[in-house]
C-alpha cells in the first residue's frame, strides 16, 4: 500500500479534483484506490456521490453521528476500516469527511503525538489496497501535517495561472521539516492542471514549473475543461460523467503514467 497526500496550501489548483478523478483513473485501470478526504469543506466527499442518506442506510450510522468520518478515526481513534465506504466505481471506496472536522485541529492540539494520529491508523489498516490519496485543507495545520506525516509521497497540483508557484516555498519547507518524523517522504510529482493552450500565461507557466521542478513533473497536462467543472455537482468523477471530454482523457492518461512511476 502506496499513501500520497495531495497537497498545496494555496486554494483553486485542482486538489480535490484531481484526488477525485486520478482515484477514479487508478480504479478504472484496476487498482485497488482508497480515497481519505482530510477537508472540513468535504468536497471530495460530495463530488465523488456520497450523500448523508446514503449513510443513513449503511451499517456505518452511529447514534452520535449521521456517519462515521475520519474525524472519528483522528479523534474518537475508531479503525480507519469502520469508516470507509464503497463507491459507485468498483475499486474505489472513501473514508469521508464531515463539518466536525473543523474543530478537529483545535481537538488535537494536547493530543498526545498529535502529527501522527493518520499514521497510526493506516498502520493497523489491513484492507487489501494499491494506493490510498488523501486531499488535503488548503492549509498547513494540523491535519495537512497529519497527512505528510503520513504519506510515502507528496503529489502537488499547479494551476497555469499567475502565482503559480506562490507559497511553495512554504510547503517545501514544510516538508523539510516533516522528515524529522517521516524521513521517506519524498516529492512524488507535481501535476500541472488548468491549462488553456489559447493563451501565453500557460505556455508560461508550464515552461516555469518545468526549470523548478525539472524531472518531478508529470508529462500529462490537465487542460481546463467544464466538464470537469460540471462533473462534481452530480456526485461523479469525469470518467463516469463524461469519459470522452478531454477533462477524462487526461486523468486516464494521468493514471498510466502514475502506475509507471509508482
Amino acid at each position: 500500500m502506496k499513501v500520497f497526500v495531495i497537497a498545496n496550501q494555496k486554494g483553486g489548483v485542482g486538489k480535490t479534483t484531481t484526488t477525485i478523478n486520478l482515484g477514479a483513473s487508478l480504479a478504472k485501470e484496476g487498482k485497488k484506490v482508497l480515497l481519505i478526504d482530510l477537508d472540513p469543506q468535504a468536497n471530495l466527499t460530495s463530488g465523488i456521490g456520497f450523500s448523508q442518506q446514503f449513510a443513513k442506510d449503511s451499517w456505518q450510522t452511529t447514534d452520535e453521528a449521521p456517519y462515521r468520518n475520519i474525524y472519528d478515526v483522528l479523534i474518537e481513534a475508531i479503525p480507519l476500516s469502520s469508516a470507509f465506504v464503497t463507491t459507485s466505481i468498483p475499486n474505489l471506496m472513501l473514508v469521508p469527511s464531515h463539518l466536525s472536522l473543523a474543530g478537529a485541529e483545535i481537538e488535537m492540539v494536547n493530543m498526545l503525538s498529535r502529527e501522527t494520529l493518520l499514521k497510526k491508523a493506516l498502520k493497523t489498516f489491513n484492507e487489501k489496497i494499491d494506493y490510498v490519496l488523501i486531499d488535503c485543507p488548503p492549509s498547513l495545520g494540523l491535519l495537512t501535517i497529519n497527512a505528510l506525516c503520513a504519506a510515502d509521497e507528496l503529489i502537488i497540483p499547479i494551476q497555469c495561472e499567475y502565482f503559480a508557484l506562490e507559497g511553495l516555498g512554504q510547503l517545501l519547507q514544510t516538508t523539510t521539516l516533516i522528515k524529522s518524523i517521516n524521513p521517506t517522504l519524498n516529492i512524488g510529482g507535481v501535476i500541472l492542471t488548468m491549462y488553456d493552450s489559447r493563451t501565453k500565461l500557460s505556455e508560461s507557466v508550464v515552461k516555469d514549473v518545468k526549470e523548478f521542478f525539472t524531472e518531478k513533473i508529470f508529462q500529462t497536462i490537465v487542460p481546463r475543461n467544464v466538464r470537469l467543472s460540471e462533473a462534481p455537482s452530480h456526485g461523479k468523477s469525469i470518467v463516469e460523467y463524461d469519459p470522452n471530454s478531454t477533462g477524462a482523457i487526461a486523468y486516464m492518461a494521468l493514471a498510466k503514467e502514475f502506475i509507471k512511476r509508482f
